[in-house]
């Protein structure tokens, strides 16, 4: 019998821990807040702030955070013991009881927490929740569970659905990983379920790699470099940003290693004009303007005001400069000057199914249906983008997408449309060459060389004949 990832991935418990204590509770009720809120559509990123973020102790953001991700990340296998577990479907509108169920089973096979503890706090956690009539029910099944949990495993094979099951993916996002590439999907998934990397970008304007490198050190952070970016750093575990050397005066940033391959394949030269478009939070617009120093200007475009706060935040800290204007990247005749761009970077609006790893809540949140919208979005942003681009001059499409349709599909309508577009094949390095060729452009798998999952295609627009 294959092995479920998640039972591979199971840290041993300590013999002896602390009694749960009030403290903890509050962390519990915030991860089951937010856990409500994602379920009802909304996106952690959003609900963080408003439940997990404000909790005091640093220890109760990151047992809430654990929780909440860990439930997002296993949804589908958790939901699996639940239904062998009860004798009949729990109602609507007893879902805090499930998600209590769901909280609770996921700290019963991966968390150190000592079982009876778990138990007890998700029991109390149904009282205060205003459902006392559950009380027994839930502390029946939890127990149930700890006695039969091999049972239960091996119990998924025999599903019909059992790969979503083992792999925890809504069956929709499994069938098309499975089709788009079906000699890596397993891996591809199993990737999607793994914490994520806590990657810096180095600001090269004030240190190399190296000279950041042995700040760490001094300070006792370990980290180590990537071959796949000159500037990028991987962090042996998570912390708050704020007490890195040299945060606050812009000596680092934290932006996945496969995020900073951009300003690389965008290679601009000095006194060219480049328009980055979709720019929040904008790390590719800074990293652009850190490595070019000679660039003449650029401009970022951005839907959303609030989104585009993000790019001033960061502008501001790395104190770097560039026009920003919050507009619909489709509609350039509203606020294009007319002025040619040498070099166009799309950070295209996509499904984010390279990045489940790091956004587990997209497994709840995205649905089959939003890929076709989402298609026709980047056809329109291409469209629009390439008006705007000089004769010899380059733009690079990307997605942190794994899916066919938004990429190397994308990639063939476009140049089927526009017959003064070539491809500038991405030069991946000899030997250790990171990523896939597609037919057209690069895929960056999930968690190759540590990277999140990414697309990318280089193109050039050639120059009219006279």
């Amino acid at each position: 019998m294959e092995k479920s990832s998640h039972s591979q991935n199971r840290r041993k418990k300590p013999k002896s821990g602390n009694k749960p204590n009030a403290r903890v509770a509050l962390a519990r009720q915030a991860a089951l807040k937010s856990l409500k809120q994602v379920f009802a559509g909304m996106s952690l990123s959003a609900v963080q702030p408003q439940f997990i973020d404000t909790l005091e102790d640093r220890r109760d953001r990151g047992l809430a955070n654990e929780i909440v991700n860990g439930v997002l990340r296993w949804r589908w296998q958790l939901e699996f013991y639940t239904s062998q577990l009860l004798s009949k479907p729990l109602k609507a509108k007893d879902n805090e009881v499930q998600l209590i169920l769901l909280m609770a089973l996921y700290e019963l096979t991966e968390c150190r927490t000592p079982d009876y503890a778990i138990i007890n706090e998700a029991v109390e956690l149904v009282r205060k929740s205003g459902k006392k009539w559950a009380a027994s029910l839930v502390n029946a099944i939890l127990r149930r569970f700890t006695r039969e949990k091999e049972q239960l495993t091996a119990a998924v094979e025999q599903q019909k659905n059992s790969d979503s099951i083992r792999y925890s993916h809504p069956l929709w996002i499994l069938q098309k990983i499975k089709t788009d590439w079906p000699d890596d999907w397993r891996n591809i998934l199993e990737q999607n379920n793994q914490r994520p990397v806590f990657w810096l970008r180095v600001n090269q304007q004030q240190y190399t790699a190296e000279q950041y490198l042995q700040l760490l050190s001094e300070q006792e952070i370990e980290a180590a470099p990537s071959p796949l970016s000159e500037v990028a750093l991987k962090l042996s575990q998570g912390l708050d940003v704020r007490t890195l050397p040299g945060f606050a005066e812009g000596a680092v940033s934290v932006q996945d290693v496969g995020a900073q391959l951009c300003a690389e394949l965008l290679s601009v030269e000095d006194d060219q004009r480049v328009l980055d478009l979709c720019a929040a939070p904008g790390g590719k617009a800074c990293h652009l303007l850190e490595r070019y120093s000679g660039i003449k200007a650029l401009l970022a475009v951005e839907l959303e005001e609030k989104r585009m706060l993000r790019v001033t935040e960061n502008l501001q800290r790395l104190k770097l400069e560039a026009e920003l204007v919050v507009a619909d990247a489709r509609d350039h005749e509203r606020w294009w000057d007319g002025t040619l761009f040498d070099r166009i970077l799309i950070d295209a609006p996509c499904s984010a199914s390279g990045v489940i790893r790091r956004h587990p809540d997209i497994k709840s949140l995205r649905r089959e249906s939003d890929i076709q919208p989402l298609q026709q979005l980047q056809k329109e942003i291409l469209t629009s983008a390439w008006q705007m681009l000089a004769d010899g001059g380059e733009l690079l499409y990307i997605t942190c997408s794994i899916f066919r349709d938004e990429n190397q599909n994308q990639m063939a309508d476009f140049f089927a449309r526009f017959s003064d577009a070539e491809e500038i094949k991405i030069d991946a390095g000899a030997g250790q060459a990171w990523g896939r060729a597609c037919e057209f452009g690069r895929q960056l798998m999930p968690g190759e060389s540590g990277a999140d999952g990414f697309y990318f295609c280089r193109l050039k627009k050639t120059v009219k004949k006279q």
